[in-house]
């Protein structure tokens, strides 16, 4: 349930005050996050317009609206009124004509970077300074307002081991069973997942008997080949490795307490 900015208190005040957040229009608290309209300019499409979630662990999500079919991703025009001071979002007339019939479909849970792509933004890659809200009745940028301040603290105290997307950058893994020889599936999303997944690749002799919690046997059927190609990556869900979801080594997959010589080189060097 949201509240609107101003309102009585609920769960999610803790995370600003009502100071912080005054001049941020379209702003809702929920028990575990703040909502806020927000949007990316195109100079071609004009504004893509999405609803950003954030969350006390510094994760951002947003959802945006789309038409099914739309091959550009930009099937709406947003209009900025300053002098109604919000958002209004009308379709073009062909789209219209062409799509009077269909749903809206909402592209949830994207992240700040992908959003921006999805909007047709020209200069992409730089979401901090394109992504921007309402405050005082003018388009502000994600960078010069507060809602980054969990995600900023969490991205210093994780190093390397988010993308500039916000996300952890740990796709799933799959080991292969030498008694059934059926690949296995681990999520990486944790520090705990990332150790069970390094001691793994360290044993040669790994079954599924030894999976983390008895989470699954050599009689379970393997998971689907189609099931397979989706990863975890925040960019693409079927992406095959990208700066996005592979990392090189951080302090989430890397473990001050292993002999391993990846793990004490990084160590060594993170000390240096």
């Amino acid at each position: 349930m949201e509240r609107q900015n101003g309102g009585a208190a609920d769960g999610g005040d803790f995370m600003f005050s009502d100071e912080e957040v005054r001049e941020i229009s379209g702003l809702s608290r929920c028990g575990d996050h703040v909502a806020v309209t927000c949007g990316c300019t195109s100079h071609r499409y004009g504004d893509a317009v999405g609803r950003l979630r954030v969350f006390a662990s510094g994760d951002l999500e947003i959802s945006c609206e789309c038409t099914p079919g739309c091959q550009e991703g930009r099937p709406f025009i947003a209009l900025f009124l300053p002098n109604i001071g919000h958002l209004v979002v009308v379709a073009t007339l062909c789209l219209l004509n062409r799509f009077r019939h269909e749903k809206l479909v909402v592209l949830d849970k994207l992240t700040p970077a992908a959003f921006e792509k999805h909007s047709g933004r020209e200069t992409a890659r730089k979401w901090k300074n394109n992504v921007w809200v309402i405050a005082d009745g003018e388009k502000v940028p994600l960078s010069k307002t507060v809602l980054l301040k969990y995600y900023n603290q969490a991205s210093n105290a994780n190093g390397s081991n988010r993308s500039h997307n916000g996300r952890v950058c740990h796709r799933d893994e799959f080991v292969r069973c030498t008694s059934c020889h059926k690949e296995r599936r681990f999520r990486l999303r944790t520090k705990e997942e990332c150790r069970a997944y390094h001691d793994v690749l360290a044993d040669g002799n790994w079954k599924c008997s030894d999976m983390p919690d008895d989470k699954v046997t050599c009689e379970d059927d393997e998971e689907r080949a189609s099931r397979r190609v989706y990863r975890g990556c925040s960019r693409s869900p079927t992406c095959k490795g990208c700066t996005s979801c592979v990392c090189f080594g951080c302090d989430t997959c890397r473990f001050s307490d292993c002999s391993c010589q990846t793990c004490i080189d990084f160590t060594r060097n993170a000390k240096a």
